[in-house]
């Protein structure tokens, strides 16, 4: 089912296969709209993202950014009902008061909405055309892959007081080591080609190139099996928390499900016959 449609967040399936789901407050760098308003950008992302991992002509979605800015995260001089959206924002919560109102206002907000993005099945890819910061910088690294040009910086909220999410406190340190996520989380910013040398970035491109080098990634993956993606990326993000025993099992069961699917029979078939596989993800 589509998604329903804001004109901060834009939802563009292709043809080819390619969903792309744009920021676009470029005149703002992308802030976001609201905080963890049900309406807001973060919540949208993964309204968008569900909607695309249910449709069966899309095989991969790429966050990016119209404009400059990848996403510049939340607008820090204004009340999230006072940024744009104004106090009649569609999807504003009951207000919390104190700190713990603020922990489960986060927790059941932000924190609820990047985790959509981690469990969508299809490959997900962030096309970071410029900073990315704060919340923006999370749903980067929630994303599986991440491609970066000069322009592309991460940016934290440590100047302003606040931590990284859990994209960063949970994924950075996986991605980059103990020591460099460390380093990030004491200064709050990172340049493309540090970025890259860490290995947050998988590939890091000029800017005239970033859309051209996205799209033959997106062509290289829709040659493999959509099913061997999918089960791939599930185990995948399961064995960072669990044990080499868990994977292996997890691994056996999956094996021969995929060595029976039709995909897999189409892939040997393709295979032999020297032409490009046609997939349906069963």
């Amino acid at each position: 089912m589509a998604p329903k449609l804001v004109d901060y967040l834009l939802y563009e399936p292709e043809d080819s296969g390619i969903l792309w789901i744009k920021f676009n407050r470029p005149e703002r760098m992308n802030a976001l709209v609201g905080t963890a308003q049900e309406n807001g950008t973060v919540a949208k992302v993964g309204e968008y993202m569900r909607a695309g991992d249910d449709d069966p002509n899309i095989r991969v979605i790429v966050l990016t950014g119209v404009g400059r800015a990848f996403c510049s995260g939340a607008n820090l001089g204004s009340s999230a009902s006072a940024d744009v959206v104004g106090e009649n924002f569609p999807g504003n919560r009951s207000p919390h008061e104190g700190l713990d109102g603020t922990r489960q206002h986060f927790y059941h907000g932000f924190t609820d909405l990047h985790r959509d993005i981690s469990l969508i099945r299809k490959p997900t890819i962030a096309m970071l055309n410029g900073p990315a910061v704060g919340s923006g910088m999370d749903m980067a690294l929630h994303c599986d892959i991440r491609i970066g040009c000069e322009r592309t910086r991460f940016i934290g909220y440590h100047n302003a007081g606040q931590i990284i999410e859990n994209g960063g406190s949970y994924y950075l340190p996986k991605m980059v080591g103990l020591g460099r996520a460390l380093e990030f989380v004491y200064t709050g910013q990172l340049d493309a080609e540090r970025a890259f040398q860490w290995g947050m970035l998988n590939h890091l491109v000029p800017s005239e190139k970033l859309e051209e080098t996205t799209r033959e990634l997106c062509a290289r993956m829709m040659a493999i099996p959509p099913l061997v993606q999918w089960v791939s990326k599930r185990i995948m993000r399961t064995a960072v928390d669990t044990t080499l025993e868990n994977t292996m099992a997890l691994t056996s069961n999956a094996s021969p499900i995929l060595q029976h699917s039709e995909d897999a029979k189409e892939a040997r078939r393709a295979f032999v016959e020297k032409r490009k596989g046609q997939f349906k993800g069963a």
